[in-house]
């Protein structure tokens, strides 16, 4: 027999199966927003593969550092004094020569020919001169004849005419023949006078004639001597001491007045040339400490230095400063050398610092690992960094005295704001 079932039984089912499906939708929205904001679980990182260190209050000394080459202080070029052909190369390049060493030969005919024209225009001037002379002195010698004729005769003349003054007064020859003898000695009087001024006259000629021709056989000499020493540069000397650094011409090369023939350094004179970085560069001053390292085995490799030069233009990022050198160097440095240099900025009395990192840039803000007390994780902190020097920069924010962040490369964990170390 069927028995009716009741409304309201239906209806209570129906309720029950609504709320089931409401619970169950609250439920998987729950699950599914907490899933959402767990944090995703902190990567760990080998303790060996990390560079740790700590944040210490203390002096700290700001440097820069560069790599360069030694390079020499003065470097001799040795230009052709004239053009010419190269003849012979007698020394090559890494040679140490001495200033009298000929390191190469040129040929030049035309400047060959030009000496000999000038000896030969030379020795005819001389000639000329010694000619002059002997005709000066000739004419010399036929004018003092004439003047100690005139000279002769003015005496005899004087003479006749005091004999005839004297028998003048005795009465023994007319006033005439005095007035005679005495006009004839008067006349040859004025004539030797004349002679004489003549003589001086003639010798000041003669003095002046051969001073005129002196003069042309100085300019002469002068010329000559200039041409032999064009000659004589054909071998072309070091000049100096050194070592021939290197020789940009060969045998048959036709080189011009003024071209470079050689180099010559001096190996116990150099400097060390750094290029510093353009940002770093404009910390740098005349004057500041310095310290070269030549990798050299012989135990004094760290020359002492200070800063001579600095270059006034940037190149490729770069700039390029000079450091005198202010103790020996090793033996066997030698020109274009590599060294690198660090160069002393100024002296901290007390900073907060750390070591640099490695995407640590001087006055930036950056993000590093601080490692937790017992070193099994670290959390990311922000940093604002202020003055660095080539190991440490300086803290200016965000760490403090005695904590310890990771320093090396962190670039795989930025997205985690935590790590664990596994030691």
């Amino acid at each position: 027999m069927d028995v009716p079932r009741n409304p309201s039984f239906k209806r209570n089912r129906l309720i029950k199966r609504i709320t089931y499906v409401v619970l169950g939708l609250i439920a998987a929205t729950g699950i599914t927003l907490g899933v959402t904001r767990l944090q995703p679980a902190a990567p760990t990182v080998e303790w060996s593969t990390i560079w740790p260190d700590r944040v210490h209050q203390g002096p700290m000394i700001r440097d820069v550092r560069g790599t360069g080459t030694l390079v020499p202080i003065d470097m001799m070029y040795i230009p052709a004094e004239s053009a010419g052909r190269v003849e012979r190369i007698f020394i090559r390049p890494g040679t140490p020569v001495s200033g009298d060493s000929v390191i190469l030969s040129l040929n030049n005919p035309e400047l060959q020919n030009d000496a000999v024209t000038a000896e030969y225009n030379l020795k005819q001037a001389e000639a000329a001169y010694t000619d002059l002379k002997v005709q000066l002195q000739s004419t010399s010698f036929d004018k003092q004849a004439a003047a100690a004729q005139v000279d002769s005769d003015y005496r005899q003349a004087k003479l006749k005419a005091d004999r005839d003054q004297k028998l003048s007064e005795a009465g023994l020859i007319p006033d005439v023949d005095l007035k005679l003898s005495t006009t004839q000695a008067e006349e040859l009087a004025q004539r030797d006078d004349i002679e004489k001024q003549r003589l001086k006259i003639i010798d000041q000629s003669a003095k002046a004639q051969l001073d005129a021709q002196q003069v042309k056989i100085d300019q002469l000499k002068a010329l000559y001597a200039l041409k032999q020493e064009e000659v004589a540069k054909l071998n072309v000397r070091a000049g100096v001491a050194g070592v021939l650094e290197a020789l940009p011409v060969e045998v048959g090369q036709q080189v011009a007045a003024g071209a470079t023939l050689a180099q010559v350094t001096q190996p116990s004179r150099l400097k060390a040339q750094l290029k510093i970085t353009e940002t770093d560069a404009k910390y740098v001053l005349n004057g500041q400490k310095a310290s070269i390292d030549t990798h050299s085995e012989s135990g004094n490799g760290i020359i002492p230095g200070h800063v001579i030069r600095i270059d006034p233009a940037a190149v490729n990022g770069s700039v390029l400063v000079d450091v005198g050198l202010d103790a020996p160097l090793p033996q066997g440095a030698r020109p274009d050398q590599s060294v690198d240099g660090t160069i002393e900025l100024e002296h901290l009395a007390s900073v907060l610092q750390v070591g640099r990192p490695t995407v640590g840039q001087p006055n930036t803000t950056i993000s590093l690992f601080k490692i937790s007390p017992d070193q099994k994780t670290g959390s990311r902190v922000t940093v604002r960094l202020g003055r660095a020097s080539v190991n440490s920069i300086e803290v200016l924010s965000g760490l403090q005295a005695g904590d310890q962040v990771v320093l090396s490369d962190m670039n795989n964990w930025d997205k985690y704001d935590r790590i664990r170390f596994n030691h």
